[in-house]
């Protein structure tokens, strides 16, 4: 449990110190930029990360409705007998 205090506390005691707050102000500032330069690439990938979202959709929405035991007999209540 103290090993686990001290790593949390030594992050944000990095994030809090003035060299993570440049380290941060910096990071910033070169995403700003590489994504001004580099801006045709990323709107042309765009289109394949939607294409690639739609799997990923499918297998993490899909995660709750239990497909594991289906009875497929038949609706009981839809045959009226």
């Amino acid at each position: 449990m103290n090993i686990e205090h001290e790593r949390v506390t030594g992050i944000r005691g990095f994030l809090s110190s003035r060299t993570g707050w440049v380290f941060c102000g910096f990071a910033l500032i070169a995403g700003f930029y590489l994504l001004l330069e580099h801006r045709a690439h990323v709107f042309g990938v765009l289109p394949y990360l939607l294409i690639l979202l739609c799997p990923l959709m499918h297998l993490f929405m899909h995660h709750g409705h239990g497909h594991g035991g289906h009875d497929h007999r038949g609706d009981e209540r839809g045959n009226g007998r």
